[in-house]
């Protein structure tokens, strides 16, 4: 990794030509051909990931997380699980939640297909120091708020 300074002009012209090649990359992943024909949408990634990484969650912690209100991540939730990748299930400690999590038969081929990017991350990531990763982190923040303005 070079360690000299890079122009703002120059890492702008280094990035627009990256991220159409990373976006292309990502969509050629193949999806395992047991989720192929459940349709899943670029809007239920964000939401498996979370629950493939973090586990187990309530609808409410889920919207917070995606910034989305409840209802919005209900109606997914309530998609996903008629199509049999996600379980609901009431949270003993409290009955008015309920706990969503991968179901166990879709497991595998998700952290398949959710693990690959990840795994990718973590080879970008894992040489950077704490300090390196939260600036590329806030970075790309910026990035997509800056977008959506």
């Amino acid at each position: 990794m070079a360690t000299d300074g890079l122009g703002v002009d120059d890492g702008i012209r280094t990035l627009l030509l990256l991220m159409p090649r990373m976006v292309g990359r990502a969509k050629r992943l193949k999806v395992p051909e047991e989720l192929q024909s459940l349709s899943l949408a670029p809007r239920h990634l964000s939401l498996l990931s979370y629950l493939l990484f973090d586990g187990p969650m309530t609808v409410n912690e889920l919207a917070g997380r995606l910034e989305v209100a409840p209802a919005t991540v209900s109606l997914m939730v309530g998609e996903l699980s008629r199509k049999g990748v996600l379980e609901r299930r009431e949270d003993d400690a409290d009955r008015r939640r309920t706990i969503v999590s991968i179901a166990e038969r879709r497991q595998d081929a998700i952290n398949e297909w959710l693990g690959y990017g990840a795994q990718a991350w973590r080879r970008a990531l894992e040489p950077l120091t704490p300090q390196q990763r939260r600036l590329f982190v806030d970075t790309m923040l910026a990035y997509e708020n800056a977008l959506s303005a």
